[in-house]
């Protein structure tokens, strides 16, 4: 066993209590090369923050070492970054699309070119393993690819057949919201803020933005990157703050709110943002069904659950939490699942060393625990897992595959947001769709089989935003041509996409009328107008103008 990681071995040390405290000296990297003071706090300079502000100590999950001291913006400070990139907002929308893509195309390159940077830091504040902090840093960059290349086309004025063809030219126009809130969670702070942020300042908006606390210093470092690549710095503010008392005031004084956090915390924003009549999109929580059906690779299925349920110790809202498995294959599936598990390893080293990394914070692990022992305590079998791992670091918790767990159980319906999942055999297809829908999320599945035209027709049964077929979340996910969101309980509007661009504008009809009125005209008494209107209307459905 090597310093900072260990094989998820069924004979691991016991669990031991939630504990916040480093663990031993000679299992630590320490993080201070990895990030500078002086890095620190070039980043902590561009925050909008008071004075003398109150600040909290951020701390690494993966080790408990302190990252930064971090300052905390208050309602005054939020007014007063939504004062600024108000006044620089009407000069950045004034300027050519292709201008602002151009920042855009340039960022695309630095996020690849300050990689390394990147991920230590993606790391140190989130605990995820190396691999799993590049998947931030590849949705990043292709987002701002995407944008970069397709704003000018979502955004150009199209026209539309106007209600008398001919003499009745209409054009719809896009205009920026004005400036848009955006508060992004703890567990993708890169690839999340990028998704949001990077199509609002495209389109027009200025940006106040408010990362959660933890992870704030990675959101920074992607603004740092967007000014390097010539983004006015004005333009996107960065505010931090306790959720409950910054988030309300991002929401006060947006003209659109894009949220991703708690299916309770989403609903209080849409809540406020309904108050105010302006629009938000909301991606909340996930309860997320994988299906293997009878004729899928084992081999890749397998291989397709593990990043499914444990990519970032399974603190993704896409990750799988609920796996259903044919009863023909369903032994065969579950032996190899549970000896690839319990071959995992889990590690705190910033190198690609571990497979599984750490939870984020305390109430993650809190929660993790006390869902895996209430079904345990209810009659739910371990397989693997079930433990923590204070000898690695202070958050870690073993990769978990559960059986028998039923109604009751406090994981069997809540989201656990941590690195466990419960196995189900099932009989027939009508079953298990009917399972994999039975619940009030709708955000992500998982299909496997060899039948390509099987996987389409179970896919549009299924009631998700994102259905990924032979594999886990990236396919859709990673598309960013696509739109992605959930339905039901997961949230409301998508991001990515034309949808993901078009939710920042206000969207105007222009109709300019020629040659006649819309009224009655040339001597046409009320009447004959319209009787000739009507024979127009008939003419137009034959000749299927829409």
């Amino acid at each position: 066993m090597t310093a900072g990681d260990t094989t998820n071995a069924p004979d691991a040390a016991q669990a031991q209590p939630t504990t916040t405290t480093p663990a031993p000296a000679d299992r630590l990297e320490t993080i201070r090369p990895y990030l500078p003071r002086e890095f620190v706090a070039r980043l902590v300079d561009q925050l909008t923050i008071g004075s003398n502000p109150q600040v909290v100590e951020i701390v690494s999950p993966l080790t408990g070492e302190t990252i930064v001291e971090l300052p905390q913006s208050g309602p005054g400070d939020v007014a007063h970054a939504f004062e600024k990139a108000r006044d620089a907002q009407a000069a950045w929308a004034a300027r050519p699309v292709g201008e602002r893509a151009a920042v855009l195309r340039r960022l695309h390159d630095l996020l690849l070119d300050n990689t390394e940077h990147l991920l230590s830091l993606l790391q140190v504040e989130t605990g995820k393993t190396r691999l799993h902090a590049f998947d931030e840093v590849g949705v990043a960059a292709a987002t701002a690819r995407h944008y970069a290349h397709a704003s000018r086309g979502y955004l150009r004025p199209r026209r539309r057949l106007g209600v008398l063809p001919v003499l009745t030219k209409v054009t719809e126009y896009r205009h920026p919201k004005g400036v848009v809130g955006v508060i992004t969670p703890w567990n993708y702070p890169l690839a999340l803020a990028a998704m949001d942020i990077l199509p609002a300042l495209v389109a027009g908006n200025g940006v106040v933005h408010k990362p959660d606390n933890q992870t704030a210093l990675s959101g920074v470092y992607l603004r740092q990157l967007a000014v390097q690549a010539g983004l006015p710095a004005e333009l996107w503010q960065v505010v931090t703050g306790d959720g409950p008392v910054t988030g309300p005031a991002v929401v006060d004084h947006a003209d659109y709110v894009a949220f991703t956090g708690s299916t309770r915390t989403g609903r209080q924003v849409a809540q406020q943002a309904a108050g105010r009549l302006i629009g938000c999109s909301l991606e909340l929580g996930g309860k997320n069904a994988m299906i293997v059906f009878d004729d899928a690779d084992l081999d890749k299925a397998v291989a397709g659950a593990i990043r499914a349920c444990y990519t970032s110790a399974g603190q993704l809202c896409l990750s799988v939490e609920r796996l259903y498995v044919h009863h023909a294959i369903y032994d065969q599936f579950v032996d190899r699942l549970v000896t690839e598990v319990k071959a995992l390893k889990l590690g705190s080293k910033l190198d690609y060393s571990a497979d599984v990394g750490s939870l984020t914070n305390t109430k993650q692990l809190e929660t993790v625990t006390q869902q895996v022992e209430d079904a345990r305590i209810k009659g739910a079998h371990v397989l693997a897992g079930g433990r923590r791992r204070p000898d690695i670091g202070p958050l870690f918790y073993e990769p978990t595959v559960l059986t028998d767990v039923a109604p009751g159980m406090t994981l069997y319906a809540d989201e656990t947001f941590g690195p466990v999942v419960s196995l189900y055999r099932y009989e027939n297809e009508a079953e298990v769709l009917k399972a994999a829908n039975d619940t009030r999320f709708g955000l992500n599945s998982s299909l496997w089989t060899r039948d390509t035209k099987r996987a389409k027709e179970a896919a549009l049964r299924l009631h998700t935003g994102m259905v990924n077929i032979n594999e886990a979340y990236a396919s859709a996910f990673g598309s960013v041509a696509a739109p992605t969101g959930g339905m039901g309980d997961s949230g409301l509007g998508r991001r990515s996409g034309a949808e993901g661009i078009w939710r920042y504008t206000e969207v105007q009809t222009v109709a300019r009328q020629t040659l006649l009125p819309m009224a009655p005209s040339l001597g046409l008494s009320p009447e004959r107008y319209t009787k000739s209107l009507g024979s127009a209307l008939r003419l137009l459905k034959t000749l299927r103008l829409r």
